[in-house]
Order: C-alpha cells, then sequence, then structure tokens
C-alpha cells in the first residue's frame, strides 16, 4: 500500500478523510454505482475500518449497524492488487478486508446442467448471476472446508454464507475432464469445478 507519512499521521488525517468522505456520498447521485474505476485520487492514510470473515463492518472495533450505510460504503469500494480503498474522485482511504469484502445471502436457482441459472444476492443488495463475467472460484481451508465466493465486479467478490455453501454444492455433480473425475458446478453455461472427485468426501 503506497504511504508517503508515518502511519500515525496517515490515520490521523484519514480520520479526517471520513467525515469528507461521508459528505461527498451523502451529496452524491443515489441511482447506480459510482465509477470508481475511473477515478485515481491521492491516497490519504488508513481508516480503522475492517470487513470481517463474516461479512460485518467494523469502524473503530465497533460494528457499523447500519445497513444502508454498509451499502454506501461498499459502492464506492476499490481494489488495487491485494489493497482495498473506499474513494472519493479527491482522495482515497485504506481498509482492512479479512477474506472477502461483500456477502452472498440469497440464492435463485432455474434450469438444469449448463444452461443452469444461479443468481445471487449480497447483503449489500448487489444482483448478480453466474456467467463469463461473474464466475464462481472455490478455494480450500483447513476448518472451514470449502469456501465459494462468486465474483460481483472489478475484481471485487463475495464469499457465500454456510447456508448457502450447502445448497450450492447440492447441485454438484462429478465429470470427467484432464484425465480425472471432477467435482464442479454446471452453470452459466461452463463446469465450475470444486475439487477432484477423490476429495468429495471430505468437502
Amino acid at each position: 500500500m503506497p504511504m508517503t507519512k508515518a502511519r500515525g499521521e496517515a490515520t490521523i488525517e484519514a480520520a479526517g478523510a471520513m467525515n469528507r468522505l461521508m459528505s461527498a456520498l451523502g451529496s452524491g447521485p443515489a441511482r447506480g454505482l459510482p465509477p470508481v474505476e475511473r477515478w485515481n485520487p491521492p491516497f490519504c492514510g488508513d481508516l480503522d475500518m475492517r470487513v470481517a470473515s463474516d461479512g460485518t463492518w467494523f469502524y473503530l472495533g465497533t460494528p457499523i449497524g447500519r445497513p444502508a450505510l454498509v451499502k454506501l460504503f461498499s459502492s464506492v469500494l476499490k481494489r488495487e492488487g491485494d489493497d482495498y480503498f473506499l474513494v472519493t474522485p479527491v482522495e482515497k482511504v485504506g481498509i482492512k478486508i479479512e477474506d472477502a469484502p461483500l456477502q452472498a445471502v440469497e440464492m435463485a436457482v432455474e434450469g438444469e446442467g449448463d444452461r443452469r441459472s444461479i443468481a445471487f444476492r449480497t447483503r449489500t443488495d448487489d444482483l448478480v448471476t453466474v456467467g463469463p463475467d461473474n464466475a464462481l472460484r472455490f478455494e480450500r481451508a483447513a476448518n472451514e472446508g470449502v469456501k465459494p465466493y462468486v465474483h460481483v465486479r472489478r475484481g471485487l467478490w463475495a464469499r457465500l454464507t454456510r447456508a448457502l455453501t450447502y445448497d450450492l454444492l447440492a447441485l454438484g455433480e462429478i465429470r470427467e475432464g484432464d484425465g480425472s473425475a471432477q467435482f464442479g458446478i454446471a452453470a452459466g453455461g461452463a463446469f465450475h469445478v470444486v475439487a477432484p472427485a477423490s476429495e468429495i468426501e471430505g468437502l
């Protein structure tokens, strides 16, 4: 993450940036997502803000209890490499993401096989349908089993809740590919591999 000042100084400045960020967001257009991919403002420091692995947003160590406020912050979230920022046209502040910045909380399924349609709604009301621009990916964690994610926009991924994980994996099937059987999910005209079929008992 680029830093031009001592971290403490940058963090103090970021506290002021929080107020300016709120003002900028409050006066912005109400419709559509801001074009953060076109904004390249100077870095103003880190906010004491993080998104926990369960999708909860915290500020100064306290959960942000207003869903509308979380939705507002997520709309100006920008990823640069492995770093995440909240941005306006004139400044950006760094925040910490423990796992994924978004969380998928609802799923709708229609059809069968490769023509199956799987759509998700995130906690911040993003609506995405699995396809070329919104792929599924899967990771393995020693204590958590398989972790599914769906791409939402501009390098931002949503992790599925545990309940949705079970529902999604229930749609899985085994197919032969690349010389070995693979367990995966058919959707959006593609087969999204979860793991080798030999490992499915451990999922």
